[in-house]
């Protein structure tokens, strides 16, 4: 990537999309779909406010991006995430051909990963740690207020 497009430079903005979800008490998880070194999409998890269990930040960034696109595939896209995602949003990349997933905190109880058959798309790449402790953190901060 070029110049101050890194990954730590979209992934931070997909932690600005977390906030959102965490000020609306929603567990905070943010998105961002780059094409281009262009956010086509974004997202932040909002299950609660619109009781809809598939509304992922995830699942709310891919749909951003293919209406921006005007197109179901997401074949030069990025999609930064701030956890990794669940297997309902893995198959959702797979389905919309995203060439690079990234993410920064790993998900042990619910992530794709956990699977041990392949979810992404065969020529998906995948980046995982970026910003982990950053993202790891709002989860852990939003988890301790609800116990």
């Amino acid at each position: 990537m070029e110049g101050m497009f890194t990954h730590e430079y979209f992934m931070k903005m997909a932690l600005k999309e977390a906030s959102y979800a965490f000020e609306e008490d929603e567990v905070p998880v943010g998105a961002l779909v780059i094409c281009n070194n262009k956010i086509i999409g974004k997202g932040y998890n909002q299950t609660e406010k619109l009781k809809d269990v598939t509304a992922h930040a995830e699942m709310i960034a891919i749909t951003a991006a293919s209406n921006y696109l005007g197109s179901k595939f997401l074949e030069d896209c990025t999609l930064y995430v701030t956890l990794e995602p669940c297997l309902m949003c893995a198959s959702a990349l797979k389905w919309a051909r995203v060439a690079t997933l990234v993410y920064g905190a790993s998900d042990v109880k619910a992530g794709y990963s956990l699977t041990q058959g392949k979810v992404l798309h065969p020529k998906t790449e995948v980046v995982s740690g970026i910003m982990q402790n950053e993202c790891g953190s709002l989860l852990t901060e939003f988890f301790k207020a609800k116990r």
